[in-house]
């Protein structure tokens, strides 16, 4: 009688709980079958527990910087950069780990840095400056790269085009070359007696060609006489300045690129000590003692590269994804670097600007 028994153990156990009706005696009757159901049916969610309680995928990213890391408005960038990324959903050490280099200005530095970020094959990197974009794109052809700070991705061999890169990079143009005929009217009516302006310019780079070729296009119009001055270190930086200087009615435009960011406070020292009125394409060199800048919002640049990054990381492809331009530009003006150089800003400037620096 063991053999019929024990079903009518099993179900008057199961029926106490879930009021199921007892199986006749010598049977294993409906009540059992429900309870092989429900046990099955517990064991089929298990697996499923299990697996949500597993951690998180730990995706990689890439990060390489033109500038030194102890650079403080680089420093920023990165920061609102990684902000971004946490707001997205993207916790380092939970579900990301970052990996960060630093070039410092130095050319070889960045093409070692390049290699080291393609052979940790991440999932995606970030090129922060435009001299740090060209050797990644040589050292890779297959890992994403989404870029920042880039003045002409097309003109730097980057991508094909802008609207359908179409390779493994894209990003965030720093702007177009028209920008040029900005900074000289600018130039112009904060110092009007300026009538000679050296360019500062990286001549390594198609970006600093450029911006040096559309400066002297627009020049005649505007009255004055252009003259380049290249950027590969500080000793060059000081000889052609200080030879610039020399006779009067003198200005300088500095274009965009990671050497003249690496190199703005020996250029705010330079403008200064021979009383050179100056427009700078970033807001930094200005709150260090520049007078005058023009240019995109660049926090606002690192905070959209987080945004490719977050939909590349989530399967969309870098050659789907359009080069953007900026969005948010911004005028800051020094009013004490003003009076030191002996100008007077005009009030329709300074109505227009978006941050003045007493």
């Amino acid at each position: 009688m063991l053999k019929a028994e024990l079903p009518k153990k099993v179900i008057r156990s199961y029926t106490g709980t879930a009021g199921v009706e007892p199986a006749t005696e010598g049977t294993f009757g409906d009540g059992y079958m429900r309870w092989r159901e429900f046990i099955g049916g517990v064991a089929s969610v298990l697996p499923f527990t299990a697996r949500a309680k597993q951690p998180e995928r730990m995706r990689r990213i890439g990060v390489l910087v033109a500038w030194a890391a102890g650079d403080p408005e680089g420093q920023g960038r990165h920061a609102a950069f990684l902000q971004t990324l946490q707001r997205l959903g993207w916790i380092i050490g939970r579900n990301v780990r970052i990996d960060t280099r630093w070039g410092g200005g130095d050319a070889e530095r960045i093409h070692k840095h390049a290699a080291e970020l393609a052979e940790l094959a991440p999932n995606v990197i970030l090129a922060s400056g435009s001299v740090v974009a060209g050797p990644l794109l040589q050292a890779t052809r297959t890992v994403p790269i989404v870029f920042a700070l880039v003045p002409d991705p097309v003109g730097a061999g980057l991508v094909d085009n802008l609207a359908r890169p179409g390779g493994n990079a894209t990003g965030f143009a720093l702007f177009d070359y028209s920008v040029g005929a900005k900074w000289l009217d600018l130039l112009k009516q904060i110092a009007p007696g300026v009538t000679r302006v050296a360019v500062l310019r990286d001549a390594a780079q198609t970006a600093g060609t450029g911006q040096w070729g559309a400066i002297q296009t627009v020049a005649p119009s505007f009255g004055v006489e252009v003259s380049p001055i290249n950027v590969r270190d500080a000793p060059e930086i000081e000889r052609a300045v200080a030879a610039f200087a020399r006779p009067a009615s003198g200005g300088l435009i500095v274009t965009a690129s990671g050497l003249t960011f690496v190199h703005r406070d020996l250029i705010v020292t330079l403008a200064a000590r021979h009383q050179l009125p100056a427009v700078y394409w970033d807001r930094a060199p200005v709150a260090g003692g520049g007078l005058i800048s023009y240019g995109a919002d660049l926090l606002d640049q690192y905070r959209r590269a987080a945004g490719y990054v977050d939909r590349i990381l989530k399967g969309e492809k870098p050659g789907d994804l359009p080069v953007e331009l900026p969005t948010k530009f911004e005028l800051v003006i020094n009013l004490k670097t003003a009076r030191a150089l002996g100008l007077e800003v005009p009030p329709m400037l300074l109505a227009r600007a978006d941050e003045v620096i007493e």
